[in-house]
C-alpha cells in the first residue's frame, strides 16, 4: 500500500502542503493513477471490504433540474 509519514512538529501546515505539492507535481501521469488505485483499494479495505459506490441498476438516468 502507501506510507505513513509522520512530519516534524516544528514544520507549518504550510510547509507541510507545499513538499506534498511538489512530491504530486513530480509524478508521472502513470504513478498519478496507479496511486488513485492505491487509494481506491484503501477506501474498500477501510469500507469492511464493500465499494463506497455500488450500482443501482437504474442504468444512466439524466434530469434536467428546473
Amino acid at each position: 500500500m502507501g506510507r505513513l509519514k509522520i512530519y516534524d512538529q516544528s514544520k507549518t501546515k504550510e510547509e507541510i502542503q507545499v513538499e506534498r505539492e511538489q512530491e504530486f507535481l513530480n509524478l508521472t501521469p502513470s504513478e498519478k493513477f496507479f496511486r488513485l488505485l492505491k487509494l481506491n483499494k484503501l477506501a474498500v479495505t477501510m469500507n469492511g471490504g464493500k465499494p463506497l459506490k455500488v450500482p443501482q441498476g437504474k442504468g444512466l438516468i439524466i434530469k434536467k433540474k428546473y
